[in-house]
């Protein structure tokens, strides 16, 4: 009864128990308020949709239609890498044989994604297209983890050169932002060689972006699609500004100044400027009965110039894309050991997000010699309306009514130089450099809680007299606010980051004239980041009795009401003698609101590759490293961690068949605290709607790692590989849970343990068979099969010694801001993000004349840790883990060439999470009772696109 009585406050227009109502009803005349005087609308205005809310106020090498290689067989890759040997996988001699590979043909254990293997998976964006690489899964928001470890043990290069990242919460990139259009490759490298960075967990990714034409080209296309729980279904947006649907604010979002200079000053902010601030389009919750398409375009085109004996080509590529997605909810949490609930909220959640991508790049090749020069931008917006209805509230009843207005822009944009130079047959010379600069800006974040229950107390309103019938008054608190609240009753929240990244690297080889192949090989680089981070949040009180919520019926007003003139300035009306204004109030937050930070990088390599034998290679190196990373909050000692290490790596491979080989692999790496974990500043993750702070305590993790892995290449494009890893993690930096208050949501802090192991296995096939056998119809067809595996295990240990206390309470025999680990974690647990099982299987037909393919795409993970459970802090036990169920989910791609209107074109239909798989997020207690952190049914998705080159 209770969760109906919820569900039904989402979908009224207007509130039963706040009046005028919290909600407004989108419609096309305007009639959801303005900022100035206003009459709420009525309950029976009939609806209309609106997108983004009314205004207040071994087969032979196929070929394509177009000539082109097509998707079936491998073509050369190209990798743009740090000291990578351009002519790798080309021309490889190892036992007499050349191997036409990439897979194959390099030293170390790595993936790789064509652009025929990215095309076939049918994905918009490069995460995921790596959902199908064997031992990574995607977790959030385009965040890859490799072989169950975190994003934190995961790097991303972009042709060979690092990024920032434009999360405040991670280091590494959200790989979602890159669409697959201007994506030539994707590598995915498992073992560490001493010529990338010392930052090397699970892996690192290298993007290149494409490269050079062969040929003039321009190619365009379309996609629209729909989600069966979203397109044309129940969602909540607000009006913002008139440009939204671009992703770009028009203005209406700027951050005065006065904002900016609040914690300058007594940090208050009267009455004359709260009205400056932009409040009825950016608080006004409105109802969208119709939620639109999704749609994505794309046009890219590309020349060379032959220039005597050299080349000189030009590709560009932009797109842009508008996507609508809602989530229904249940979101619970609980306090007691037996699980049952303090708070039951039901939620629906709309994210109309916008990205706009654009890639420039020229290049020049003069003999065997290549210089790029690439450019790529990359902006990313998620506007966001959540409404919240709970009837179980701290275990009391009633019920407290939130919303949500939010808007996160992320920006992302590096130029590049890259110069690959044959200085003579035996020297090459590889050079770049890069500049990055990231952005995240979150203006606005808006937050208001009605709370109502059945309790009689002197001075709240009464919504229904029922004192006849013997039964408690059901009254009403409205909008209002508590001092020293992570998450405060009426709020507004100005979130801005920015981050440069300098980067430069050279590399030199030499391949000695002996009777073997040895290359030796050594480089420099250098990297500076340096980040600005704040975070101004600002409660709305009374200037009567600082930190008192509007007084009655004004604090019952919906929020662009309560933030109107009449309100603002008579925010007490039923007090006469005592008239008073609402203002702003600076919460000064418990840690720092802003933070500057700085990673300065110095590190140098050695390395020798060589045939020691008959089909024995073996590259060794070592790499020197020095750290400087500081981090500096407002009013606050400076945290720094300086660091250097010696990392050797080892690879051996033997090719002992013709068609074989087996490698091994020894390295020891790093992963540094992130900026984030190390400041300690508040953070709330929209998604998942739980607080971030972090710790100036942590120190740097090492990691040791083993690898053995069997490499079948039984055909072309043909493989079975077979693979075991174990690696050990000295210091690991895991999240740990904790509440503040009764009254709190779960909030997540940082540590590390002493140590943690991981160890597993993977296994991988790919084969093609031609189906010519089954008559003149299948001549030209082939089926194709891909399938692989990945059994991961990791443990923590936290039997003994001291780590930092997310709560900074001294416990025990340890230093100040210490305790035991075992009273924060438990011994023999999982690692965050650690799933047992991965499963990812494609079958598809392809047309080796032309381009036509299906393909059917299967994956699976197992329950895996988002969130550290309550620690034991308190004495009275450990709280179970949150564990994330990802389940199955099964997708269709379809592509089909045909020529049509004197041109050739692509169609690409698409069927995806055909299972409904839910999301799901949870607890589970010692006698099976269950709380849902995150609960909600994820819509399936159809998709029909359209695109042709000329």
């Amino acid at each position: 009864m209770q969760r109906r009585l919820a569900y039904a406050t989402l979908l009224l227009l207007t509130s039963q128990l706040v009046a005028p109502a919290v909600l407004a009803q989108t419609n096309g005349a305007g009639t959801s308020g303005t900022a100035g005087a206003q009459s709420p609308p009525q309950a029976s205005t009939p609806a209309t949709s609106s997108p983004t809310g009314s205004e207040p106020t071994d087969e032979q090498t196929p070929t394509t239609q177009s000539g082109t290689a097509a998707e079936g067989a491998e073509a050369p890759v190209e990798v743009s890498a740090p000291g990578a040997d351009p002519s790798a996988g080309q021309e490889v001699v190892v036992v007499g044989r050349n191997i036409p590979n990439t897979v194959r043909a390099t030293a170390q254990i790595v993936s790789v994604l064509s652009t025929a293997d990215i095309a076939r998976t049918g994905e918009g964006d490069i995460a995921g297209a790596l959902t199908r690489v064997t031992g990574l899964s995607v977790v959030g928001n385009g965040f890859v983890f490799v072989r169950g470890l975190g994003d934190r043990y995961s790097s991303s290069l972009l042709n060979g050169s690092p990024l920032p990242s434009p999360e405040p919460l991670r280091r590494s990139v959200p790989l979602d932002i890159f669409p697959t259009t201007i994506v030539g490759s994707a590598l995915v490298q498992k073992t560490y060689s001493v010529n990338y960075p010392g930052e090397f967990g699970g892996g690192v990714i290298n993007l290149t972006t494409k490269g050079i034409p062969t040929k003039n080209f321009l190619s365009a296309g379309a996609t629209v699609s729909g989600d069966d729980f979203t397109t044309s279904e129940l969602g909540y947006t607000y009006y913002g500004s008139k440009s939204d649907w671009t992703g770009f604010d028009s203005g209406t979002r700027d951050v005065p100044g006065f904002i900016r200079n609040a914690p300058n000053s007594n940090g208050l902010i009267p009455v004359e400027q709260v009205a400056q601030l932009s409040n009825a389009s950016t608080t006004l919750l409105q109802r969208n009965n119709h939620l639109p398409a999704n749609w994505s375009g794309e046009i890219s085109g590309g020349s060379s110039f032959d220039l005597g004996g050299s080349r000189l080509g030009v590709v560009a590529s932009l797109s842009a894309s508008n996507t609508w997605r809602s989530r229904l909810s249940t979101q619970q949490d609980t306090t007691a050991q037996n699980g049952a609930l303090r708070n039951d909220f039901l939620t629906l959640l709309t994210d109309n997000r916008v990205v706009a991508n654009a890639l420039i790049g020229v290049g020049f090749e003069f003999g065997d010699n290549t210089i790029r020069w690439t450019n790529v931008y990359v902006h990313d917006t998620l506007k966001q309306g959540r409404g919240s209805a709970a009837t179980n509230y701290v275990n009391s009843s009633g019920l407290r009514f939130q919303q949500n207005t939010n808007w996160f822009e992320r920006q992302l944009v590096e130029t590049q130089l890259v110069g690959e130079f044959k200085l003579t047959d035996q020297l090459h010379l590889d050079a770049r450099g890069a500049f990055a600069n990231s952005k995240r800006k979150a203006p606005y974040e808006r937050q208001f809680d009605y709370l109502c229950s059945d309790r009689t107390t002197t001075g709240q309103a009464i919504v229904n007299n029922d004192a006849g019938s013997g039964q408690d008054l059901f009254v009403c608190n409205g909008a209002f606010q508590v001092s020293q609240r992570f998450s405060p009753f009426a709020s507004i929240i100005f979130s801005d980051l920015n981050e440069n990244l300098w980067s430069g690297q050279g590399d030199l080889s030499y391949k000695l004239d002996t009777e073997r192949p040895f290359t030796l090989s050594t480089g420099y680089f250098y990297s500076e980041t340096n980040r600005t981070s704040s975070r101004l949040q600002f409660n709305y009180q009374t200037s009567l009795g600082g930190g008192t919520a509007p007084g009655y019926p004004v604090n019952l007003l919906r929020p662009d009401f309560l933030l109107g003139p009449d309100a603002l300035n008579n925010a007490c009306p039923q007090i006469a003698a005592n008239l008073c204004t609402i203002e702003l109030q600076f919460n000064t937050p418990l840690g720092a609101y802003r933070y500057d930070a700085g990673l300065i990088i110095h590190a140098g390599y050695v390395q020798a590759e060589a045939e020691a034998s008959d089909g024995l290679r073996a590259v060794i190196g070592v790499r020197y490293e020095n750290g400087r990373e500081i981090v500096t909050p407002i009013g606050t000692a400076p945290t720094r961690l300086k660091n250097d290490y010696f990392l050797p790596a080892a690879t051996l491979t033997w090719n002992f068949a013709a068609n074989m080989q087996a490698r091994a692999s020894f390295s020891k790496t790093i992963s540094r605290p992130q900026f984030r974990e190390l400041a300690p500043q508040q953070f709330r993750d929209p998604d998942s709607d739980r607080l971030f702070f972090g710790n100036p305590l942590l120190k740097d993790s090492e990691l040791y790692n083993l690898e053995a892995r069997y490499e079948w290449f039984f055909g072309r494009d043909q493989r079975f590989t077979l693979a075991g890893f174990y690696k050990r993690i000295d210091n690991p930096i895991e999240q740990v849970g904790f509440y503040t208050g009764s009254d709190d949501r779960l909030q997540t802090g940082f540590s590390y343990l002493p140590s943690a192991t991981l160890y597993g296995g993977e296994v991988e096939v790919q084969k093609y068979l031609p189906l010519r056998g089954l008559g003149d119809a299948f001549a030209t067809r082939r089926l194709f099969a891909l399938a692989n595996y990945t059994y991961t295990q990791s443990s923590i240990n936290a039997s003994g010694g001291c780590v930092p206390n997310v709560t900074n309470q001294t416990l025990g025999a340890c230093p100040t801001g210490y305790g035991p680990a075992s009273a924060q974690f438990r011994d023999g647990a999982p690692l965050t993000g650690q799933s047992d099982h991965l499963v990812n299987l494609q079958l598809g037909i392809d047309d080796t004349d032309r381009l036509s393919q299906l393909t059917v795409l299967f994956n699976y993970a197992s329950d895996r840790v988002t969130n550290r459970g309550p620690t034991n802090l308190s004495g009275v036990g450990f709280q179970p883990d949150i564990i994330e169920r990802p389940g199955i989910r099964l997708d269709v791609v379809a592509r089909q060439g045909i020529e049509a209107f004197g041109g050739r074109f692509e169609i690409k239909a698409e069927a995806r999470n055909l299972t409904r798989t839910r999301y799901n997020e949870r607890q589970v207690f010692p006698g099976g009772n269950q709380v849902f952190i995150n609960k909600y049914i994820q819509g399936r998705t159809f998709s029909l696109g359209v695109s042709t080159t000329f």
